[in-house]
């Protein structure tokens, strides 16, 4: 079954045809960073124009590389959350009218749930395992036990992790998107230049929890304060400390996870993954099966939304016409997570 995927739940404009779940025919993402970097961040009825503008073009583009017409495609999915409102609902209007105008099965997809499936695309994954989704609005550590079956142990209570990369470098000016920029100064920097606070939560009931929000006022109003002496205070050595910190709170609390679940495959995904910090601690545990999409299927793109929808359409699920999208996922809760059922507001 040929699956074509749109995604555009903040400022790509993204498109992807994936056969039975699993073989890319084709992946097109058209991105915004052009026209978000001179205001250091994404402005949202920017993003919604912009997606208008592009989301017929990609969407053609998808087709043609594939060499496909619309009337070899099986079934139409779309992201409905979570997201900027205004860039969901172009690409998940666009979705369902052309779904309805083709007679083909329409499936909603939480992009998170893609975000966690990039990785199957190219890697065979057994279930269960430990899924750390790490993007600009999330940082959740989960048990894996299907492709729509999570049980959250641990997310930020303030901030996320792809935020507080975002918002550092805005502060110092070092451009948009703040995570890659970040990661590529660290890697010239000195990452005991500085030693910048971890937050210390309780124990039993924030167990695998992280918080962003300390560390970024750390280092964005206090960073001298934190200063090793003998190291020049430059944006490189800035860069690799704060880096080191945000990635070893993450993945101190993913190997809390790991030790009390006995799962020793994780799977990493969200625009954060592609963090070179993160991938080379994730490498240091030999004892772990460490698992990261692609660097082009790390950031939002239509293959990982076809990919979910594939396995929805497979078991007999379908959306109606009346799906709407939501710009927030419902407050996490340990156990089932909420957001693995689409069709629920």
């Amino acid at each position: 079954m040929k699956v074509l995927g749109i995604e555009s739940s903040c400022d790509e404009t993204a498109c992807a045809i994936v056969e039975d779940g699993k073989t890319i025919l084709s992946n097109v993402v058209a991105t915004q960073i052009p026209f978000h970097q001179i205001y250091k961040g994404v402005v949202p009825e920017i993003a919604s124009r912009k997606h208008v503008e592009w989301i017929l073009p990609v969407v053609r583009q998808a087709l043609e590389e594939a060499k496909l017409t619309f009337d070899d495609i099986d079934a139409i999915a779309a992201t409905n959350r979570p997201g900027l409102m205004g860039s969901l609902m172009v690409g998940f209007t666009f979705a369902k009218t052309l779904a309805w105008s083709l007679n083909k099965p329409f499936l909603a997809v939480n992009h998170m749930l893609g975000h966690l499936y990039a990785a199957h695309l190219v890697n065979d994954i057994q279930y269960p395992y430990l899924g750390l989704l790490v993007s600009g609005g999330h940082s959740i550590i989960c048990k894996v036990n299907n492709f729509d079956d999570l049980e959250i142990l641990g997310t930020t209570v303030d901030d996320s992790v792809g935020e507080a990369f975002d918002k550092v470098s805005k502060f110092y000016g070092l451009g948009y998107p703040g995570g890659v920029i970040i990661d590529n100064l660290a890697k010239q920097g000195d990452a005991r230049a500085a030693t910048f606070p971890v937050p210390k939560l309780d124990n039993k009931e924030h167990r695998y929890d992280v918080s962003f929000s300390g560390l970024k006022t750390a280092v964005i109003h206090q960073c001298d304060m934190f200063w090793n002496e003998g190291y020049e205070h430059s944006k490189e050595n800035m860069c690799a400390a704060f880096q080191e910190t945000a990635c070893k709170t993450l993945t101190s609390r993913l190997f809390r996870a790991v030790e009390d679940t006995g799962l020793t495959t994780v799977v990493a995904g969200g625009g954060v993954a592609a963090n070179s910090r993160l991938r080379s601690l994730l490498a240091e545990r030999t004892d772990l099966n460490c698992i990261f999409p692609p660097l082009k299927l790390c950031g939002d793109n239509g293959a990982m939304i076809a990919g979910v929808a594939y396995h929805f359409l497979k078991r007999g699920d379908r959306d109606g016409w009346d799906s709407v999208t939501c710009a927030r996922i419902p407050q996490f809760k340990r156990g089932l997570a909420n957001f693995a059922n689409r069709n629920k507001n």
